[in-house]
């Protein structure tokens, strides 16, 4: 997708959690998280406006327009960014499932 969300960075950025996000959002940390990967297909304004003002930033800070290109290009690095991220519990049971 092309529209990039950089919450992750930016909650990293601030030291927040994000739990500590949806409690002063007022969101479910479900679908906080389903924004935070990518997964999201469309966003309020409302609630994007409650993350900017949680986090002291602009929507611009948040999303981040991408090009296909840019996107195929960025793969590898993002899936090896992914894996290193996962806690051990995860990267074993991943690494069954794909196996």
């Amino acid at each position: 997708m092309p529209i990039a969300v950089k919450l992750d960075d930016l909650l990293h950025d601030r030291r927040m959690t994000l739990t500590e996000l949806a409690d002063r959002v007022g969101m479910t940390l479900a679908n906080l998280s389903i924004l935070k990967t990518g997964k999201a297909r469309a966003i309020r304004f409302s609630t994007l406006d409650a993350i900017c003002e949680a986090l002291s930033c602009q929507p611009g800070d948040i999303l981040q327009f991408e090009s296909e290109q840019q996107n195929a290009s960025d793969r590898p690095r993002r899936a090896k960014e992914a894996q290193a991220n996962e806690r051990p519990a995860e990267r074993e049971s991943n690494e069954k499932i794909f196996k």
